[in-house]
């Protein structure tokens, strides 16, 4: 069972999501990848949409580029969180992959995190948050994950000063 569906809209999105395939192994969270198109494979990409609950999913990534309609399309075929990762392609570097997914209509939401390979883990980790809300283990790996990012700035810091100092 994959609580976390990923679905790219191309082959070329893979290397952007492998920190979201990391950070979801890191925490032990269970997924899926697949590649659909929003434009290309429309039926199927409905069709996981509607069946996803049924087999475990309770939360979507979705990365996809140029007009980005991945997200729009798996989140109008169901009520799960669907989390949209916009992808940098030509001619305009991702900005128009960013603006179809924040520019969702009212009613279908798509959460939206940072382009690229940042967005990647960004999702993974949203999508950590959203399943911690009913998981007291995950959330305790959270808060754990959470410490250690500020632990390592500070101990960054720390060795700054040091060299400052001197």
């Amino acid at each position: 069972m994959s609580l976390v569906t990923i679905v790219m809209g191309s082959r070329s999105d893979l290397a952007s999501l492998q920190g979201a395939f990391d950070t979801l192994k890191q925490f032990g969270v269970p997924f899926r990848a697949r590649i659909l198109s929003a434009h290309r494979t429309p039926d199927e990409a409905a069709d996981l949409a509607k069946n996803a609950a049924a087999e475990g999913t309770k939360v979507f990534i979705c990365a996809a580029g140029m007009a980005a309609h991945l997200a729009g399309v798996i989140a109008a075929h169901t009520t799960l969180p669907v989390i949209g990762i916009p992808m940098a392609s030509a001619p305009f570097n991702g900005l128009d992959s960013l603006l179809a997914m924040v520019q969702m209509p009212p009613g279908i939401p798509v959460a939206t995190v940072t382009a690229g390979s940042a967005g990647g883990k960004n999702a993974a980790l949203l999508a950590v948050e959203m399943l911690a809300l009913s998981d007291a283990a995950l959330a305790a790996k959270l808060k754990d994950f959470r410490k250690a990012q500020a632990d390592k700035v500070l101990a960054d810091d720390a060795a700054l000063q040091a060299e400052v100092q001197q």
